[in-house]
């Protein structure tokens, strides 16, 4: 039986996975978290419909109507403000049918776990790999042991250790901008400070300083049973030198520090957003780098590939980074299990993966500068 090797249990990783054990193959992931916790990456995705289209080809029926349950209540609508609350733009997208808009990440990681205990082992990261004589690859983890499969699959986000030795030359820049995550828990108490428009899907605040603001909720359509609960989450983007605190301070703050930074960013706005970040849980701040990957030629495809995040790192800005990692798992996992030999599978694979990934890191740029104000 073909044996599949995937470095990373993220989003895209866990989607190929539930594809390939879906078709009989033999699957192994190895993600460098210690267990299914939420790390600290962002709390809502935004999911479209060539995400819904992708998670219906990789997931089995009762994997999918999970994760359809557990998302969150459908928005239709994303639109810009000023920091005074005059509305700038915006535009509806009205969900068609039982598609997903939104989910939260931890309860979607969960779900994406369904049925795959057996094949998901948490705390081990892969820390290189050797392709051999026979032409299988042996993967090496870190502390110690090694497993050997017909392909690796390098899933492993923006610090990828497949894509360093694969492609040593791929590079990956910061844009220069920090966000600053955080959630402010949907209650009888806070339910009203959110403004109407602001419940519908994306709200993007900005001033003339060089802040920008991102606020959506995710309301549970059910009770997902892991303790989450409905929740708007916050984000606050800045330059470090807007921010007046330099990266080897700003990555070392606690979280409420992190908090205070917002609530200060946003004392000049209108009072209804103040609230948003004043009434936020202090506790689920953190900071986050924002990255985009350089552009990649075509590479000799053979038993090792790369996947999302780990070959076309993209800025969240046009929220469609998780949606390119599911399409990806959507392309591989169909060539390989098509009847292709696995070479030919992969090479098939990374024609549609890497035009399309980077053309998706081109349009996020973009929009980051209209975004952010300055290009990036």
């Amino acid at each position: 039986m073909t044996r599949i090797l995937i470095s990373g249990g993220g989003i895209g990783g866990l989607a190929l996975a539930q594809a390939l054990r879906r078709a009989g193959l033999d699957v192994a992931v190895y993600e460098r978290d210690p267990s299914p916790q939420l790390r600290n990456q962002g709390y809502r995705i935004h999911i479209d419909r060539d995400g819904n289209a992708a998670l219906a080809a990789c997931l089995p029926p009762d994997v999918l109507d999970l994760v359809q349950r557990t998302s969150g209540v459908n928005g239709d609508l994303v639109a810009g403000y000023t920091d005074q609350l005059e509305q700038v733009m915006a535009q509806t997208f009205p969900p068609i049918g039982d598609e997903i808009t939104c989910v939260d990440r931890f309860t979607f990681r969960q779900g994406l776990l369904s049925g795959l205990a057996d094949a998901v082992h948490f705390g081990r990261t892969v820390a290189g790999f050797e392709v051999l004589p026979s032409g299988r690859v042996r993967v090496d983890l870190a502390g110690g042991g090694s497993d050997e499969g017909d392909l690796l699959v390098g899933a492993d986000g923006v610090g990828s250790a497949v894509r360093r030795q694969l492609l040593p030359h791929a590079a990956v820049r910061d844009l220069g901008v920090r966000c600053l995550y955080g959630r402010m828990p949907l209650t009888p108490a806070t339910d009203p400070l959110v403004p109407a428009d602001f419940d519908r899907g994306f709200s993007w605040v900005a001033d003339d300083a060089g802040y920008g603001a991102g606020f959506a909720p995710v309301r549970f359509r059910t009770p997902p049973g892991n303790g989450a609960s409905d929740y708007l989450m916050t984000v606050l983007t800045a330059r470090p030198e807007r921010l007046g605190v330099p990266d080897e301070a700003l990555f070392r703050m606690a979280p409420e520090e992190i908090w205070a930074l917002t609530v200060d960013a946003t004392a000049g706005w209108h009072a209804r957003v103040r609230d948003l970040f004043g009434h936020a849980d202090r506790g689920t701040f953190f900071p986050i780098t924002i990255r985009a990957g350089e552009r990649v030629e075509a590479w000799e495809p053979g038993p090792v590939t790369l996947l999302g995040d780990a070959i076309h790192t993209m800025p969240p800005t046009g929220g469609v980074g998780a949606n390119t990692a599911l399409r990806d798992a959507q392309t591989l996992a169909a060539e390989l299990t098509g009847g292709s030999s696995l070479v030919d599978g992969v090479a098939a694979y990374e024609r549609v993966m890497l035009p399309r990934g980077f053309e998706v890191v081109e349009g996020s740029l973009r929009m980051a500068a209209q975004m952010f104000g300055t290009p990036v």
